[in-house]
């Protein structure tokens, strides 16, 4: 019976090995086996945008009303698997086109993946990019792409790189942010140049982020800080996000003078991120969000392990590694965005959960990263995670390994080690 109703996670692992292949077959639904008497009960949907750049336009209340428990079913709460299979497997879709995609191959590293459509784009630039023939890349088809042999320092690489990016533009590659990632084999490898981090999807290579779970703990219960997407952010705009998280890119400074990488052991280390991010983005002080400046493990942000996915959409290709980071924070802390000058007002809700929503005024033409928060309950978020798809989807892989690790998930619920095992569907090297 445990055979024949195993998750399939098949296309969430990519070809890694895995003992349940053998008898994955069938899936876990996602429908909400509630008794008809109380349908006219269940929260109403959410709908989330239907792309990176479409605006999510629910509202905190929406995410209050769909958060309530509604205890109704023994399956309606937070050790209902179904809904975190769903999410896990919208950051790992796509793996039956893996072949599609040609190995992007720099000094005999595999870099990254770049799909054969995409590729003639590429083409006309010959002396910035040469495709080899397909001398058997490892059940690849379609030959190997790499950079031109002219192309021999980072810097060189970068700056005609680069120039293809910008000749192609926005057209090709939508959201361009003008920062730059490294461009490496695995984790802590020297970079070979570095990609507008815009185009690093549709050249397949490998990217590093952090986030951070900031919690707080009142009269034995623990609620999460949410943020809500700016409507201006190029990618997921107005969706749900974590209190913390950026990626590990590069910055360049005076013409690539000096680099500066945002990940070990190449500049900024990422525990050093973290502290940078907490302050511009939750504006966090380096007194709370950093153990060397108060010496006190309890109270900082500490390292709790990383989730990986590989997602193929079209032409884009993210194979990512987060670095997660839990935070507890002090009950009287209010987050702000640091990316605005603002003031935040703080509302409380009535009843029994004390939710408290910040909303920052605008007070300049820059725009934020955040544009309000709110601390929910961390049985509430995973409600929200369960029954909608208005977080941005990778904060869920995160949220749902500090459900497990906080004792929300456990060894009883069915489906344990398949959901604990598919957070790390990506290559994670």
């Amino acid at each position: 019976m445990a055979m024949a109703m195993a998750c399939n996670i098949i296309h969430l692992l990519h070809f890694h090995p895995t003992p349940y292949r053998a008898f994955a077959r069938t899936t876990l639904t996602t429908a909400f086996r509630i008794p008809s008497p109380f349908q006219n009960s269940l929260p109403k949907p959410i709908s989330p945008p239907r792309s990176l750049s479409t605006t999510a336009t629910f509202t905190w209340d929406d995410v209050l009303r769909v958060s309530q428990p509604q205890s109704i079913s023994d399956s309606d709460d937070v050790t209902d698997l179904n809904g975190y299979f769903e999410k896990i497997k919208m950051c790992n879709r796509g793996s039956e086109m893996r072949f599609e995609f040609m190995p992007f191959v720099i000094e005999n590293q595999i870099v990254g993946y770049i799909h054969n459509g995409f590729a003639e784009n590429l083409r006309k630039f010959q002396k910035v990019f040469k495709f080899l023939p397909d001398n058997s890349n490892d059940g690849f088809h379609g030959g190997t792409v790499t950079l031109h042999p002219s192309l021999k320092t980072q810097e060189d690489r970068t700056r005609s790189v680069g120039e293809v990016v910008k000749i192609l533009g926005e057209q090709q590659f939508p959201g361009i942010r003008n920062e730059l990632y490294p461009v490496i084999s695995s984790f802590g490898a020297s970079p070979l140049f570095s990609l507008e981090r815009a185009a690093a999807p549709y050249f397949g290579i490998k990217a590093y982020g952090i986030h951070m779970n900031g919690y707080v703990e009142k009269e034995g219960e623990k609620f999460l800080w949410i943020g809500k997407r700016s409507q201006e952010k190029s990618t997921f705009p107005g969706m749900l996000d974590h209190l913390v998280a950026g990626g590990l890119r590069e910055i360049l400074i005076s013409c690539m003078q000096f680099n500066m990488v945002k990940c070990q052991p190449h500049g900024i280390a990422c525990g050093e991120n973290v502290v940078k991010e907490c302050q511009e983005e939750a504006g966090i002080p380096k007194s709370i969000s950093s153990r060397q400046v108060l010496k006190c493990f309890s109270c900082s942000a500490i390292s709790v392990g990383a989730v990986s996915y590989m997602d193929i959409d079209g032409y884009r290709y993210k194979r990512d590694v987060l670095f997660c980071y839990d935070l507890k924070l002090p009950e009287s802390f209010i987050p702000k965005n640091e990316g605005r000058r603002s003031r935040t007002s703080a509302q409380f809700s009535s009843g029994k959960v004390n939710y408290m929503l910040i909303r920052l005024k605008v007070e300049s033409y820059r725009n934020g990263e955040v544009e309000s928060f709110k601390l929910i309950p961390v049985a509430h978020v995973a409600n929200v995670i369960r029954r909608t798809s208005i977080f941005k989807p990778n904060c869920c892989l995160v949220i749902i390994d500090f459900l497990f690790r906080h004792g929300y998930i456990r060894p009883e619920n069915y489906g344990y080690l398949d959901l604990l095992q598919s957070l790390r569907s990506g290559d994670y090297s």
